[in-house]
């Protein structure tokens, strides 16, 4: 299966950040569905806007110019209209297929490797979430702690607010809030950088602020709703985002790790022999 960098996950990651000006080109290229003249003096007009914003929203995305950016955008159209089909199930399907495909655009190698390098060096890892992102958080934990990660998953508000005060430099604090919005994590995140940690956030949006105290932030892609649950798992991008980082994370001193991970799987085989223990 062949995955396409694709524009509208960009678009959403850094829409936090947009003029007002800016938001209106972006509600355009996110609803838009035809093939027209993108050129940047048909479009200035049709969005009554300058082609000066036209060029400085491309560069917030993350292109040179607005050519780099419509060539881009006019690809992703192209293959939309190529794979359109019908039926309830098949939109299911396809929601997950646009948040692989989101998450292939969104990926960083280099980052992902960062971040997974702090993971197996650091002493402690606390990963804040509430809610969707909670359960996601403790998944991660489940998931690292059988390589030995010393990981603690935290979803109550009073406990991440305690935690992340008594941290320091050997920690590493991961808040997940796919909406960006959960105050308590990205605080709990904010206090735990003041103390010396360092300190990731995994989001659907980037909000410059959040640089000031933030070492990294992983972008995960989003769909309308999907916070809601509506129609898939809100932890569905949170999940791949996972996996990523337990893969990674493997790589380190990886036989050794390999050997713990099937001592953890035997283990919990002979607590409940009657389950399998995946």
């Amino acid at each position: 299966m062949r995955f396409e960098k694709k524009i509208g996950p960009l678009i959403e990651l850094n829409y936090g950040n947009f003029t007002p000006a800016e938001k209106g080109i972006a509600d355009f290229f996110l609803q838009n569905t035809e093939l027209m003249d993108f050129s940047a003096k048909n479009i200035a007009k049709r969005l009554f806007t300058s082609e000066a914003t036209l060029s400085r929203f491309a560069q917030k995305c993350g292109f040179d110019g607005y050519r780099q950016f419509i060539y881009s955008y006019r690809e992703g159209l192209r293959q939309e209209k190529d794979s359109q089909v019908g039926g309830e199930s098949r939109h299911i399907l396809e929601t997950y297929q646009e948040l692989l495909n989101k998450s292939y655009a969104l990926v960083d190698e280099s980052q992902i490797k960062r971040v997974s390098k702090l993971i197996a060096e650091k002493r402690r890892i606390l990963v804040y979430g509430k809610g969707s992102s909670g359960f996601a958080a403790e998944e991660l934990r489940m998931r690292l702690m059988r390589l030995g990660v010393d990981i603690e998953s935290i979803t109550d508000s009073h406990i991440m607010t305690m935690s992340s005060a008594i941290v320091n430099e050997d920690a590493l604090a991961i808040g997940i809030t796919v909406s960006g919005k959960t105050n308590e994590v990205v605080r709990s995140v904010k206090t735990a950088k003041s103390k010396g940690a360092s300190t990731a956030i995994i989001s659907s949006v980037h909000l410059r602020e959040w640089d000031a105290y933030c070492d990294e932030v992983l972008p995960l892609p989003t769909k309308e709703k999907l916070v809601l649950g509506k129609l898939i798992s809100p932890q569905f991008p949170v999940l791949v985002l996972c996996d990523l980082l337990f893969t990674n994370v493997l790589q380190y001193d990886r036989m050794n790790k390999e050997a713990l991970h099937e001592l953890t799987l035997s283990e919990l085989n002979m607590i409940a022999p009657t389950d399998k223990i995946i």
